[in-house]
């Protein structure tokens, strides 16, 4: 991991405001993971896919939890979601499916 540099309160304000802003109050995204695989994603595939895959994470993690009936909490998704993410972000764009298929990847 990536230790977060002079920006860190920056960026956790943002992230404060932005999560107050959205009403979505029950989140505490850990920055560093998500920054971590921003970068990872970047590197392995282009720079802009940082951004647009931290995007799908949040939007497959909204869908996790909403219809979790385990109780997965917003920060269990987050992790579940970038998790995939992570894995399989070394494939590049042009990767192919793992030994079982997607379905092992579906939230």
């Amino acid at each position: 991991m990536t230790p977060l540099d002079d920006s860190t309160p920056d960026l956790d304000l943002w992230v404060r405001r932005l999560t107050q802003a959205l009403q979505i109050l029950d989140l505490t995204p850990d920055t560093q993971e998500l920054l971590d695989l921003a970068r990872q994603v970047s590197g392995a595939v282009s720079p802009e896919a940082g951004s647009l895959t931290t995007f799908c994470v949040g939007y497959a993690a909204a869908l996790d939890a909403a219809g979790s009936r385990v109780g997965k909490t917003p920060e269990e998704a987050v992790r579940d979601a970038a998790s995939t993410a992570a894995r399989i972000a070394d494939e590049g764009a042009h990767g192919g499916q793992d030994s079982v298929g997607w379905a092992a990847t579906g939230q």
